[in-house]
């Protein structure tokens, strides 16, 4: 598990909670709740767009390993 992920995961965790946080306002009539949603859900959008970051970057990685070895392959023969 890289960094990215781990910081997606949380992000995502925590935007969740903040969203949780503002439906919770809602019900008991706070006039807060709306801001408290749209903090979650940009947060929550965050972490989102970081655990898919973090997948890019591992197939990327995979693929630069992979085109090394036959470079190297290459250069054997």
């Amino acid at each position: 598990m890289n960094k990215y992920l781990k910081r997606g995961l949380i992000i995502t965790l925590l935007g969740i909670a903040i969203c949780a946080f503002g439906l919770y306002l809602k019900d008991i009539e706070s006039d807060w709740y709306g801001i408290i949603l749209i903090v979650g859900v940009i947060i929550f959008g965050v972490g989102f767009v970081t655990i898919v970051y973090s997948l890019i970057r591992k197939i990327e990685r995979q693929s630069i390993l992979e085109e090394r070895a036959e470079q190297a392959a290459e250069n054997k023969e």
